[in-house]
């Protein structure tokens, strides 16, 4: 009853917004509003661009699904960080209340802000509003520290939607992630409010001094200063960092990046229904794998190196950071990743490769998976590029 009620409104109001009308200028306002609430009025129904039921908007949700995992515990980590660290009560839904409290306004403020430019952009080019969007406005806040302040949300996400999509025509033309676009902007304008051990973890309400001698640090970050040679891992577990604390990811870190429990569950949603590439997700695993490996064997039979994470078990740095985050989510995007198999394979090992290299040789950026894929993302039509050209070469001639 209350979608045939929904449904006639949309119909008696969509002539106002037709070409020529009053609110012609506002369509895709009114498009995205109820595509909102009902599949799109207007989908290819034959070949050649059908391949499989899902619209836009269907395989967008699908996505949305996908990150409730890593949301939820997002929320009530950052919740219980900041009362543990605070001295506040560590009851489950006071954890969680003090979680919706900082992480909801990082969300509305991406939604709201974003929402705006690509409304803008969307009604100066005279098209419809891209349900890309609804991911892009939730995967960049899911990257960000919980205390970072909402102004710096709002030039993030400004920044990585003009300058990572939208200047190069929108969804499906943009060689970049938008949300690590974003992010990497903060990373590199405002450090200060993007990295340190200060950072990860609201205070709020201190009811202990001990929240006065409080450290935020983040595992990659112990990693990252131990001195040389001393054994990582070690270091990692006197910080209290064990490998099923890691893997389950309550400790301070990004809002979403921290648990590798969730993130395999958003990748079993995101692999069964056929949304984003196993071969990006294991190609990235092979590539950690693979670059990791050798160092650790070497340290293991000459020991003291000079290059501390040298001696961390390759098994850490699937764990460790947000590179299962990344891996899944971000290196998945249908648009800057490839579109080819093999070269999915490739893209995935390199960032892999890429991120245990940076975390491993430069301190500086301990995180590393937010610029391996950054930097593979100018890789990929190059990967697509040459895939092809092998694929020609192997056709039959013309007799």
């Amino acid at each position: 009853m209350m979608m045939k009620l929904l449904r006639k409104f949309f119909d008696a109001r969509r002539k106002h917004f037709e070409d020529g009308k009053k609110f012609e200028k506002i369509r895709p306002l009114f498009e995205a509003i109820e595509t909102f609430f009902f599949i799109p009025g207007n989908v290819t129904q034959n070949h050649p661009h059908v391949r499989d039921s899902l619209d836009l908007k269907r395989l967008m949700s699908t996505v949305i699904l996908a990150l409730i995992p890593p949301l939820f515990f997002g929320i009530y980590n950052s919740g219980y960080q900041s009362n543990l660290a605070s001295g506040l009560s560590l009851n489950f839904m006071a954890v969680f209340v003090n979680g919706l409290w900082i992480v909801i306004p990082v969300i509305m403020v991406s939604y709201g802000v974003g929402f705006f430019w690509e409304v803008l952009f969307a009604s100066i080019r005279k098209h419809n509003i891209s349900e890309g969007f609804l991911v892009t406005g939730l995967l960049f806040p899911l990257t960000l520290p919980p205390t970072i302040p909402l102004w710096q949300v709002a030039v993030g996400i400004s920044f990585g939607v003009i300058f990572g999509k939208e200047i190069f025509g929108g969804t499906g033309k943009n060689f970049l992630n938008p949300a690590l676009t974003g992010r990497a902007f903060l990373f590199f304008a405002y450090p200060g409010n993007m990295t340190g051990e200060r950072v990860w973890t609201v205070i709020s309400g201190m009811k202990s001094p001990a929240a006065d001698a409080f450290s935020g640090a983040t595992p990659l970050a112990v990693s990252a200063v131990s001195g040389a040679f001393n054994i990582v891992k070690s270091s990692l577990a006197k910080a209290g960092f064990t490998f099923p604390k890691l893997f389950f990811g309550a400790y301070p870190g990004s809002i979403g990046g921290t648990s590798a429990l969730m993130c395999l569950i958003g990748a079993f949603i995101l692999i069964a229904t056929g949304i984003a590439s196993y071969r990006i997700m294991f190609g990235g695993v092979l590539g950690v794998l693979a670059a990791a490996y050798p160092g650790y064997i070497f340290n293991q039979f000459y020991g003291n190196s000079s290059v501390p994470m040298l001696s961390l078990h390759p098994m850490y740095h699937l764990v460790m950071g947000g590179f299962a985050f990344g891996i899944i989510y971000m290196a998945t995007d249908p648009v800057s990743a490839p579109g080819m198999n093999i070269s999915k394979w490739i893209y995935g090992f390199s960032i892999g490769a890429l991120t245990v290299l940076i975390r491993v040789f430069n301190p500086a950026f301990p995180e590393g998976i937010m610029l391996a894929i950054l930097f593979m993302n100018l890789f990929s039509p190059l990967l697509d590029h040459y895939e092809i050209k092998a694929i020609l070469r192997k056709r039959v001639p013309n007799v």
